[in-house]
């Protein structure tokens, strides 16, 4: 099973629209670690105004907001 980093914080709503987008793509071959910027000052410096950014454990590929249903569902196949 694949794991895809998922770069978000608090309060944010774009990450929230993009979580829900996430979860209704539900594939299963793929385990989705949420990953809160704000623990890390080097996340906060890669991401904090990137975010939502979604990218895989062991790839570089990252696919950064704004996307939708059509761009995050080929991001998951290409990746997958």
């Amino acid at each position: 099973m694949r794991v895809l980093y998922f770069y978000t914080t608090a309060g944010c709503h774009l990450c929230d629209i993009a979580e829900n987008m996430l979860r209704q793509q539900a594939v299963q071959a793929i385990q989705v670690e949420l990953v809160d910027i704000i623990e890390s000052e080097q996340l906060m410096q890669d991401y904090a105004e990137r975010i939502p950014v979604l990218r895989f454990k062991d790839d570089d590929t990252e696919l950064g907001w704004p996307f939708n249903d059509e761009v995050l569902r080929d991001f998951l196949q290409q990746q997958g």
